[in-house]
């Protein structure tokens, strides 16, 4: 007999490509403006600021190829294509020569953001729980070990709405590398197995509508696909 009021929820676990096992995830962590380019299309200074975070539930993951309704609350969807971290080690206090070591693998992520909410929170001085932790908002490809494709230090990252291109950038272009990253976060946080990192989005955010289809890729990691359907009725 269970000694809960209701049922537990489900683990939230992503797959793995090739792999009949799941990544049984813990936390999401997402780095903000972590592209120079991007960091200027919103109207900030690129210049190396130490990086900053926002999170999101795990209650918010939606695997690749998934219908979603479009986001309740909003009427600014907007994409944010990125390359995601899933540590495999703990690592609290870890220097970036070490911080790869606790690297279990990668995978492609939208971070989707309702970027009417961001902008009145940003303009109340409030924080952006509400654009950027909601259902459905955090999407992720198949995981990939980083024993089978290495750290991905370069290569192109890009986003297509419809099959028109709206992201290109490269992952050399990251502010904060993949290590540096790790590093700075385990400063503030016991990071553990199980925690996701999405790593930031290049430039060419845009409003996406019911109806869209988006798909994106990285170089040596994979490919996420992610289809709107229409707002659910309350």
């Amino acid at each position: 007999m269970s000694n809960h009021v209701f049922p537990p929820a489900p683990q939230a676990a992503v797959p793995v490509r090739g792999d009949s096992r799941h990544y049984a995830v813990r936390r999401i962590f997402c780095v903000g403006r972590n592209y120079a380019a991007h960091a200027r299309e919103m109207g900030f200074d690129p210049d190396r600021e130490p990086p900053f975070y926002f999170n999101k539930t795990p209650a918010a993951l939606v695997m690749s190829g998934a219908t979603v309704p479009y986001a309740a609350g909003t009427r600014n969807l907007h994409h944010e294509m990125e390359l995601v971290i899933a540590l495999g080690k703990p690592a609290f206090h870890v220097g970036a020569e070490h911080a790869l070591d606790c690297v279990w693998g990668y995978a492609c992520g939208l971070d989707m953001t309702r970027r009417d909410l961001q902008q009145e929170a940003r303009e109340a001085g409030r924080p952006w729980d509400f654009a950027k932790d909601f259902d459905d908002s955090a999407v992720i490809s198949p995981l990939v070990p980083a024993s089978e494709i290495g750290h991905p230090a370069s290569g192109a990252i890009q986003l297509s709405v419809n099959g028109q291109l709206r992201q290109s950038g490269d992952l050399k272009d990251l502010i904060w590398s993949v290590p540096e990253i790790v590093a700075n976060l385990s400063a503030y946080y016991r990071l553990q197995p199980g925690d996701l990192i999405y790593t930031g989005t290049p430039e060419g955010v845009g409003a996406v509508r019911p109806g869209d289809v988006i798909t994106g890729r990285i170089d040596g990691v994979g490919e996420i696909a992610l289809t709107l359907g229409p707002p659910e009725a309350g």
